[in-house]
């Protein structure tokens, strides 16, 4: 008998957790996975016939499950309502000179409106920032002006921030958002930010730039959120809208670098921009199968992955294999576990909710929705396990592929942390790899995938990884370079820990000093 030390004794008889742990196999695994990553499913783009053919496959799974439909009663449906949009017409014109979308500057539609401006005078803020140690637009009035901001935070010649006090960047780094939201409440008209490397900007960003854009909408009015412009503008666009204040610009720049005192400058300089989108209302699914505890049924777990990809570009089909068809055919193995179980008399005391997630892709949109309008409780959820990207060896595992990244799950209950450690300990035997649940982590791996928003809304999270590699987001990620066997022991490990989160007498607890971002 494997011994299971620190798990709660009702289920000291391995051997029941262990039988239906077994059910999920490689060979069920690659049977799903062959059909999830088919060239039949187009790729899987949100809201496109191949992620509807996805989504009924699911759907159809959990039917033959014995699993009865939730919402509504019938279905297995949590519809979403997108916006959809793309660029239309872009221009924008400096002085007597034009420039290029996707040349010299760019924006996202989802976050620009339909519209045009033209104006003569403008605010350089330095980096546009408003926090604690230091703020841009402290003493200086931008209401119903326009702005210019720098991208990034100030640093000193030793790399430390004056946002931080430390060598450790801040969220004005990389979240963009931040800064739209700072101008927008200071009653600006509009931001404009600089970009050194716009070529590095086109590389990592241009699909999505120029591919359509969906966003959740307001059910009851259809409208918008509407946000200031905000526009990304290369070095010769920043050079043509100085000119003569060039050289004064630079060396504000560096007194603010040196000493992290905010500079400002107005700017006289003719501007004109237009911007015109294509608009379309379209729906999408989030996937639900319902598994009812016994005597503590209100409480519930959830296990998420989503099964949208990125779909057909040019002749190629992203058939995303590992992307996240691993961890949606772990859902559906997991689901067919607690299935059995229960049919065999072991139902879980507590409910689980296995949950395949729309527009992941598109910025996690299904757990977005899902958390802003839970079909059952946030505050009965005990945990969210995520799943998203199990089936690969990345290069720091080449010489040990038996192996799982673990994210999030001492932020918010050391419990949940201790009974993931002692479910691998017991039946796994797996190396958990915590490199990329340091909060410094430069990846940002927490922030992107779906159990983030459950964090967000302090829900205990663990996220599931095995790390990216050369096929991450390209054609190549297909079913051939799956290792099964890897990906059974991950998806085992995944059903153990949700088996004694339901199973335990007690709910997990969140940890004393958490703290909600």
């Amino acid at each position: 008998m494997v011994t299971t030390l620190g798990l709660h004794n009702v289920y000291a008889q391995d051997s029941t957790a262990i039988e239906f742990a077994q059910t999920i196999t490689a060979a069920d695994l690659r049977k799903h996975l062959e059909i999830i990553a088919s060239d039949e499913f187009e790729g899987r783009e949100t809201a496109t016939r191949g992620q509807k053919l996805a989504a009924d496959y699911i759907a159809k799974h959990f039917s033959n499950l014995g699993i009865p439909g939730i919402v509504g009663d019938t279905s297995y449906y949590q519809e979403i309502i997108l916006k959809q949009e793309m660029w239309d017409t872009v221009l924008f014109k400096i002085g007597a000179s034009e420039f290029v979308f996707m040349k010299d500057f760019y924006g996202f539609s989802h976050s620009n409106e339909s519209g045009s401006a033209s104006f003569s005078e403008m605010v350089f803020l330095g980096y546009g920032i408003n926090s604690r140690y230091y703020n841009d637009y402290e003493k200086v009035d931008v209401k119903d002006k326009y702005l210019l901001i720098l991208d990034g935070e100030p640093t000193n010649k030793w790399g430390k921030s004056h946002v931080t006090k430390s060598k450790r960047s801040s969220s004005w780094s990389w979240n963009v958002r931040k800064k739209i939201k700072a101008a927008e409440e200071a009653g600006a008209l509009g931001i404009f930010i600089i970009v050194e490397n716009m070529e590095d900007k086109f590389e990592s960003y241009g699909s999505r730039i120029r591919s359509k854009s969906l966003r959740l909408i307001d059910e009851s009015t259809a409208s918008t959120d509407d946000k200031i412009p905000n526009i990304f503008i290369s070095t010769r666009m920043r050079d043509e809208i100085l000119l003569s204040n060039g050289k004064k610009i630079r060396r504000l720049i560096k007194k603010i670098d040196r000493k992290g005192k905010p500079r400002h400058l107005t700017i006289t300089t003719d501007i004109s921009i237009e911007v015109r989108k294509e608009i379309s209302n379209i729906i999408t699914e989030n996937v639900l199968g319902y598994i009812e505890g016994t005597d503590l049924k209100s409480e519930l777990i959830v296990v998420t992955a989503h099964y949208d990809h990125l779909g057909i570009k040019g002749d190629d089909i992203y058939n995303g294999a590992d992307d996240d068809g691993s961890g949606t055919v772990t859902l559906l193995e997991i689901a067919e576990a607690f299935t059995k179980a229960k049919e065999m008399g072991f139902s879980p005391r507590r409910s689980v909710l296995i949950m395949a997630m729309t527009g992941e892709e598109k910025g996690l949109i299904g757990s977005s929705y899902y958390t802003d309008n839970p079909i059952f409780a946030l505050d009965n959820t005990i945990a969210n396990l995520n799943v998203d990207m199990i089936g690969r060896t990345d290069t720091f595992h080449r010489n040990n592929s038996k192996y799982v990244y673990v994210i999030g799950s001492d932020r918010i209950s050391e419990d949940l942390h201790q009974i993931n450690e002692t479910s691998n300990r017991a039946f796994t035997q797996l190396e958990l790899d915590y490199r990329y649940n340091d909060p410094d982590d430069p990846n940002r791996f927490y922030y992107r995938s779906d159990h983030y928003n459950f964090a967000q809304k302090g829900v205990p999270v663990i996220f599931y990884f095995t790390g990216v590699h050369e096929d991450y987001h390209k054609p190549t990620d297909t079913v051939e370079k799956i290792e099964f066997d890897k990906l059974e022991t991950i998806a085992r490990l995944i059903f153990h820990t949700a088996w004694e989160l339901v199973n335990r007498d007690e709910r997990i607890k969140i940890n004393p000093d958490y703290e909600a971002e």
